[in-house]
């Protein structure tokens, strides 16, 4: 009996050991140190400890696609150490440079580079423009599409989205759902409804720096009724499928447990949360890839350089 309580003792001593190391290694302080950007970056940036930067890819893929177009695409530098979460929505026709093809659209880098180098190298490249446009390294990468995304709204239960303007779906996935109309304010939305509404551009202001603000107040509401009381006890479960809504990732479940320890307690979407943008102009120009001219939007180097320098950088 002596020598098994010794044992038991031994034993519960080197889990709570392991444990208080592996608390340890999981701070985020500890936990995003020394991170490395994906891809050949050009980015000169160094970056602090308790910080990441993310990049959101919403792909345009239907069920049994393998292929797929960037449809939008959200920058995010988080900082766990200050709480503050800073997001820059980038237009899928922005004109970016590909390495080893020339000039081109944003959303035709991720499809160019799957036909010819598989469907993770098309990720890859796609954040190493993004890193290489804007300046900043990247280090995790995150994508879904309308069916993860309406996915993992059911599955947290719907969210109340507060819209900016009036939204009529002009181009739904579901023809059913055409001319639908949803005043300014803030409604309970399922899943499906808000996949509709962050797709649709051509109703709202400005376009597709209209459905930018649209897709903020969608990642608000899930980040808000993710963090509250009644779905805590349900993220374990959701951790468990992430394959369902996400279609690719490089993040880890350690990623994931250091993210939730650094915004546990003291996480205020509203408040913390904060949207930028960049303008740019739509302009004809030629396509290196399509070898032929096309419209393009050329982002304001000046305005982008400051957002950048300001709100995604230490």
């Amino acid at each position: 009996m002596r020598y098994s309580l010794l044992a038991l003792a031994l034993l519960l001593a080197a889990g709570i050991g392991f444990g208080f190391y592996k608390y340890n290694q999981l701070k985020p302080t500890n936990h995003f140190s020394h991170l490395k950007p994906i891809g050949k970056t050009t980015s000169k940036y160094k970056q602090k400890s308790g910080t990441f930067n993310v990049l959101l890819i919403g792909s345009d893929a239907r069920k049994g696609d393998t292929l797929s177009h960037t449809d939008s695409m959200v920058l995010i530098h988080a900082d766990l150490t200050n709480h503050t979460y800073n997001m820059l929505s980038i237009p899928r026709d922005t004109r970016v440079q590909m390495q080893g093809y020339g000039y081109t659209k944003l959303t035709s880098v991720q499809y160019i580079s799957q036909v010819n180098h598989g469907v993770k190298q098309g990720i890859v490249d796609a954040v190493t423009s993004i890193s290489n446009l804007t300046g900043v390294p990247i280090n995790y990468y995150a994508e879904t599409n309308y069916w993860g995304l309406q996915y993992m709204v059911d599955a947290i239960g719907g969210i109340n989205m507060t819209l900016p303007f009036k939204v009529t779906l002009t181009h739904p996935w579901y023809p059913e759902d055409k001319g639908k109309t949803f005043t300014a304010g803030t409604h309970f939305l399922s899943g499906k409804m808000v996949t509709e509404i962050t797709h649709e551009r051509y109703s709202v202001p400005g376009t597709d720096y209209g459905r930018q603000q649209l897709q903020q107040a969608a990642l608000i509401g899930i980040a808000r009724k993710v963090m509250s009381p009644s779905n805590v006890t349900k993220l374990p479960a959701l951790s468990g499928s992430v394959s369902k809504f996400l279609v690719a990732s490089n993040m880890t479940t350690d990623d994931m447990v250091s993210i939730g320890l650094g915004v546990k307690g003291d996480f205020h979407p509203e408040q913390q949360i904060k949207y930028r943008q960049v303008k740019g102009t739509s302009v004809t120009m030629y396509d290196d890839v399509l070898q032929a001219n096309n419209s393009q939007v050329v982002l304001d180097p000046g305005q982008l350089k400051n957002v950048i320098k300001n709100y995604f950088t230490n």
